[in-house]
């Protein structure tokens, strides 16, 4: 039996596969190694990338971590600052306020004695009017009647029996 009928050429089979062979070796040195390799660095690159994001990202929860405790601690500290402005603020009023009673009663003081001044000084004054018109009474009725006017005192002096004998 020959090969002819069915027309296979075995030796034109075994260069086909050998071209085949050739063909893919070549692609793989030429392209699928090439193309590997740059995947490979291309990954690792992005990897890189990645840890170093990652270590980027810890190093700023980190950093704020930090900045909130030290919030914390500020927002403390401008509470106990505030507790002590608001005592100070209490004593400075309480201060102020001690002064404007100590004030206060310093003035009543001083318009009582300007008070009292003033009532001696009206007293005197109506003590001064009272004896005025006491003497202008006085001379009045002394020059009213002929009678003598120690006389007439005599008699006003006794209850005013010398009038009414007269």
């Amino acid at each position: 039996m020959s090969n002819i009928p069915l027309n296979i050429d075995w030796q034109q089979i075994l260069l086909h596969w050998m071209n085949l062979a050739i063909l893919v070796g070549g692609l793989y040195f030429l392209l699928f190694k090439p193309v590997t390799q740059f995947m490979e660095k291309r990954k690792a690159h992005y990897q890189e990338l990645e840890d170093q994001a990652a270590g980027k990202l810890k190093e700023a929860e980190d950093i704020k971590a930090q900045y909130q405790q030290k919030l914390d601690g500020a927002e403390e500290e401008m509470h106990e600052a505030r507790a002590k402005v608001q005592q100070a603020v209490e004593k400075s009023t309480q201060e102020q306020l001690a002064e404007a009673k100590k004030q206060a009663a310093q003035i009543v003081a001083q318009a009582r004695a300007e008070a009292e001044h003033s009532k001696d000084k009206v007293m005197k004054e109506a003590q001064r009017e009272l004896k005025k018109l006491a003497t202008e009474a006085a001379e009045k009725i002394a020059f009213q009647s002929d009678v003598d006017p120690f006389d007439q005192f005599l008699n006003l002096a006794e209850g005013g029996k010398g009038n009414e004998s007269r």
